[in-house]
Formats: structure tokens, sequence, C-alpha cells
């Protein structure tokens, strides 16, 4: 047995230190289902701009990636939310099934 959910990519970097405001948003605020970080080794945007790090340069700039699903409603009230936080073109929402164990 499945339930639709949507899944959810929020694209970031270090140095905008948005990453502590969005969990508590997710967290506090929101309360989705669950959110898991990543942090990346290298990446880029729409500016070029390559954001990465070296054994000799140990950036404080990395590319961020968080991640959380819920039901499509919670989603899209969520988003509405996250939408005044995040710049344009950094998250990323596709339809989903989760396996729900009934």
């Amino acid at each position: 047995m499945t339930t639709e959910i949507t899944m959810v990519r929020i694209y970031l970097t270090e140095g905008r230190h948005q990453f502590q405001k969005l969990m508590e948003v997710l967290h506090d605020e929101e309360k989705v289902r669950g959110v898991t970080a990543f942090r990346g080794i290298a990446g880029f945007g729409q500016s070029g701009r390559i954001h990465s790090s070296s054994l000799i340069d140990m950036s404080l700039d990395l590319p961020l990636v968080l991640e959380f699903f819920d039901s499509p409603d919670k989603v899209k009230r969520v988003l509405a939310h996250l939408n005044t936080l995040v710049e344009p073109g950094h998250i990323v929402s596709w339809p989903a099934q989760v396996n729900s164990g009934e």
C-alpha cells in the first residue's frame, strides 16, 4: 500500500546562512514529516559561480540541499511560506509515493 506525497528539494549554499532559519521553519513552524540535509562537495547555479571544497581550501560556502516530503496539501501550504524565504528557482518539487505499511 502506498500514499501520495509531494517531495521537495531546496538548493542553498552555506554562505547565504539560510540553513538554520529554514530548519526552524520546517521543524518548529510547519512541522513537516522530516527533513534531510545534504552537504555537497561541489555545485553551481544560475550565476555560474562554482562552490567547491578541496583539501587545500575548506570552503565555508559549500552547496546544501534540504529535502522533505509530506501530503500534497500540506506541502502546497509550506511552499507558500518557503517562497518568501528562498529566492526563485531554488525549490523543486514533484509527486511521489511512500510505502504506508497498511
